[in-house]
């Protein structure tokens, strides 16, 4: 929260893509925690939280309730989609047209956002291979471009928003019950096609949604009871959000197979990932590429993983040890 704003007080939070899986969990531990939520949505939906309508791209009335609010920015369509040159830009399109709009809204209110948690994506840097990447990892400026170039895109759209903080979370793959990558891959384990993708030496970094939840209330400096955070606020700047220890897929999805209880399965081959793609319009890159990423900064913050490791997380998650 800004200088003058008791850290521990309740605020008002509007969030922009509160409908998804991750805008719904964070909406609900908000207002568990007390805070008055206003999701910013284009069609009402059933459900709890205040909502304000936006078309996502134009300034209007909702620009009001940024007024000394903070600011959640989850607003994207989801990822999980053939890399054409139609869903790349729909991709884009729906990421910095309502962060643009976020943008001018902050300019226009009378006392800037207290805090803005700005959505991004550790699939920036592309196939990463063998390197390691932190806060400070340089982004490169040839990534594929339904990875690096959409989420280059989303943050630069950032550029001149006006709030007392900003944090840039990068943030891995959340697995969550509630979420597509999940299920995916615990349905490959269950039909017997658990085995490792490719060469299986890509790395997987993943983050237990409970843990995403607790980062993104250290990352709004919102030290409510019972969340057990580091208790120095957070920098603004680029945050990866990721569990500390990464995996490479062969380990993945061996330790899926092993919570799920299916047996050694054969590995599914380049090929077979690509034509498979096809026929769930999907990106071949999603399981071929991988990224080996941790967080020095919520290391040398003493932030608690109440996730850290692998198989736990999907012991909890998948409920079936």
């Amino acid at each position: 929260m800004s200088p003058g704003v008791d850290r521990f007080a309740t605020v008002k939070v509007v969030v922009a893509g509160g409908s998804g899986a991750l805008g719904r969990a964070l909406c609900r531990s908000l207002v568990a925690q007390g805070h008055d939520v206003v999701v910013l949505t284009r069609r009402v939906r059933d459900s709890p939280d205040r909502q304000v309508v936006w078309d996502g791209r134009t300034v209007g009335a909702w620009a009001s309730e940024l007024d000394g609010a903070a600011v959640v920015n989850l607003a994207g369509e989801l990822v999980d989609r053939r890399p054409t040159t139609e869903n790349i830009a729909l991709l884009t399109r729906s990421r910095v047209e309502p962060t643009r709009a976020l943008v001018e809204a902050s300019q226009r209110v009378d006392t800037p956002p207290v805090a803005w948690l700005q959505a991004s994506t550790l699939a920036l840097f592309g196939d990463a291979g063998e390197s390691t990447i932190t806060e400070d990892t340089r982004v490169p400026a040839d990534g594929p471009p339904q990875m690096t170039g959409v989420a280059t895109a989303w943050e630069t759209a950032t550029a001149g928003a006006r709030a007392d903080r900003m944090v840039v979370l990068r943030t891995s793959i959340v697995l969550d019950r509630d979420t597509p990558a999940l299920s995916r891959l615990a349905g490959l384990a269950r039909w017997g096609l658990g085995g490792r993708v490719g060469s299986g030496r890509q790395w997987f970094s993943w983050l237990h949604v409970d843990d995403w939840l607790r980062i993104a209330h250290w990352a709004l400096d919102d030290h409510a009871a019972g969340l057990e955070l580091p208790a120095a606020g957070p920098p603004s700047g680029v945050l990866v959000a990721t569990a500390p220890h990464p995996v490479r897929n062969a380990e993945l999805m061996a330790t899926l197979r092993s919570v799920v209880h299916r047996r050694a399965a054969p590995p599914t081959p380049e090929w077979a990932v690509r034509v498979g793609a096809l026929v769930l319009r999907t990106d071949p890159a999603l399981g071929l590429t991988g990224r080996r990423a941790v967080s020095t900064t919520l290391s040398d913050a003493g932030f608690t993983f109440r996730h850290p490791e692998l198989r736990e997380a999907l012991e909890d998650l998948l409920d079936e040890h």
